[in-house]
């Protein structure tokens, strides 16, 4: 965990080169089915044809759904070759996804522009999560909400396994899952409480964190009264 953590601190930990290639290629068939399942979150909360930002994209499963379903969608992933991945991925859906590259903690993006914010599986990766949760805000419109999707430090094993029976994993790839689940993604994670202090930093005037499986579902409110 302190290796995880270390790194974090020196520098934002993008995935490149071949486990970038590796990442879409091996992740996408259990990746998908989860991706669905988020988006139906989304769409339960952002009104239809909104302006909605995904940061930390990865292959853009998550942007490329939402995309489907109507919705305005910007990805900004700090991964050059991720990028490529994700316009690719875009074009062979026949969706249209504004993807660019660009740093959590400093988005290339002007205020007040989104409706809806999406994180999924990658904010304990960020070097400055404090700096990387002020910039959403900042990219929020008034009344706007931001929803972080990462794995909980406090997930247990049983959790682990279940989410690997769910997604349907066998052989090297669910191995090589359960190992990354339960070594550093887990070591790399944040508790409820992690959260917590976090936002207590920042200017958002409502939260909320759910369990959700091996995760927590982190709503984070930018309300005007």
């Amino acid at each position: 965990m302190l290796n995880m953590k270390k790194a974090r601190k020196e520098k934002d930990l993008g995935i490149t080169g071949w486990t970038a290639r590796w990442y879409d290629k091996n992740t996408r068939k259990f990746r998908l089915a989860e991706m669905r399942g988020y988006a139906d979150i989304v769409s339960g909360y952002a009104p239809a044809g909104a302006r909605v930002l995904e940061v930390a994209p990865g292959p853009g499963y998550l942007s490329i759904e939402l995309a489907r379903r109507g919705f305005d969608v910007t990805g900004v992933e700090i991964s050059a070759d991720f990028v490529e991945i994700e316009k690719r991925n875009a074009a062979e859906a026949g969706v249209n996804v504004d993807f660019s590259q660009g740093n959590a903690s400093a988005l290339p993006l002007p205020d007040g522009t989104f409706d809806f914010i999406v994180c999924s599986a990658a904010f304990k990766n960020f070097s400055k999560p404090l700096q990387a949760l002020n910039e959403m805000f900042r990219v929020l419109k008034p009344d706007g909400a931001a929803l972080i999707f990462d794995m909980n430090h406090d997930a247990a094993k049983e959790d682990i396994t279940a989410e690997l029976d769910k997604n349907g994993m066998k052989g090297f790839d669910r191995w090589f899952v359960k190992l990354s689940f339960n070594t550093f993604l887990k070591n790399g994670a944040y508790t409820k409480a992690d959260f917590e202090e976090l936002i207590a930093q920042t200017a958002f005037n409502g939260h909320e964190i759910l369990k959700h499986g091996i995760a927590l579902q982190v709503w984070l409110y930018k309300k005007c009264f």
